[in-house]
């Protein structure tokens, strides 16, 4: 019987030296040495637990990053209670350092308010009424896996868009934001029309192509900062932060022409895809919540069905009656 080979270790050793130096070969540290050189490389990440964006990853990537409510912050955190620049992560060699920016709320590690501490894996950090970050080490792998499952969070599997709960968690986020700064916001709802019957025509299938090119026309058509969510079924939103309910309007009737103008075939068949739309905005509508901000663009959306659907209808100023 043929003996076997002994197993190849992933790395090369010296070769041995003459016979009468043979206590030369590569001593145990050599071996540990090189064995550290292979192992990977760990990174610092803040990862959201609670409040906005639950499960994002960020990488702590550079000497400083700043967090807090304004737009210059490297992470920006729209929850009350957070100031303008609220705390900041330094790098200072092997340690990573937090520090509060004299925040109007302060800055609390592990349960108690801190002003500077060096922090630890596992570290959990509350700022604001419900942001929860925890500090961690991963390495590369573990960051790409950590960044699928939060894609897989917060997407539609089959068009790609924000699930409905990722858009819920944000409207609430941006329309406080909104109230308390007096700025605009905007939501468009709206849904393909006559769905059911082409499902039933051309099958599911065909279906599922409609929904992934309405999805694909309708990100190449807003900003990168827009938050485009399918919302359930056939149905979809934009919420538009910044932008008045005249604005949203005309960006719904480009959404709008494109889909009915987009030739979508099917087995040599063009579908008929159009899209019935519904917006409404603040401060023109008076919603004293999220959910009444939805409410008067489905509103204004049936009022698109109602009237011949392939159409745009905007919320009337001042109530959250469409037309």
């Amino acid at each position: 019987m043929a003996s076997q080979k002994p197993p190849r270790l992933g790395f090369s050793l010296p070769p041995l030296a003459d016979e009468g130096d043979a206590t030369s070969i590569t001593s145990f540290v050599e071996i540990q040495k090189e064995l550290a050189k292979r192992q990977p490389q760990l990174n610092a990440y803040l990862i959201v637990l609670q409040g906005s964006n639950v499960g994002a990853m960020i990488k702590v990537d550079g000497p400083e990053l700043t967090l807090g409510r304004s737009s210059q912050a490297t992470v920006r955190i729209e929850d009350d209670g957070v100031s303008r620049r609220h705390a900041r992560i330094l790098r200072l060699g092997d340690q990573v350092m937090i520090e509060d920016l004299n925040s109007a709320n302060g800055t609390i590690v592990n349960g108690e308010k801190s002003n500077r501490q060096v922090l630890k894996d596992g570290d959990k950090i509350r700022i604001g009424s419900t942001t929860i970050l925890k500090f961690t080490y991963h390495d590369n792998l573990d960051e790409s896996f950590q960044q699928q499952m939060y894609e897989a969070a917060i997407r539609d599997g089959l068009t790609k868009a924000y699930n409905k709960k990722f858009l819920l968690d944000r409207l609430e986020t941006e329309f406080a934001y909104a109230k308390r700064h007096k700025t605009p916001l905007a939501l468009i709802m709206y849904d393909l029309d006559h769905f059911k019957k082409l499902n039933d025509t051309f099958g599911h299938i065909a279906g599922d192509l409609a929904l992934q090119t309405v999805s694909r026309i309708t990100l190449q058509l807003i900003r990168a900062e827009d938050i485009f969510a399918r919302y359930g079924g056939e149905e979809f939103s934009i919420l538009c932060r910044g932008v008045s309910g005249a604005a949203a309007g005309t960006l719904a009737e480009r959404v709008r022409a494109s889909i009915s103008g987009t030739h979508m075939d099917w087995q040599g068949t063009r579908l008929p895809v159009s899209a019935s739309m519904g917006v409404a905005a603040l401060p023109e509508v008076n919603a004293g919540s999220g959910l009444e901000l939805i409410g008067a663009a489905d509103g204004a959306l049936y009022e698109s069905k109602r009237s011949g659907r392939n159409r745009v209808t905007i919320c009337l100023p001042g109530n959250t009656t469409p037309g």
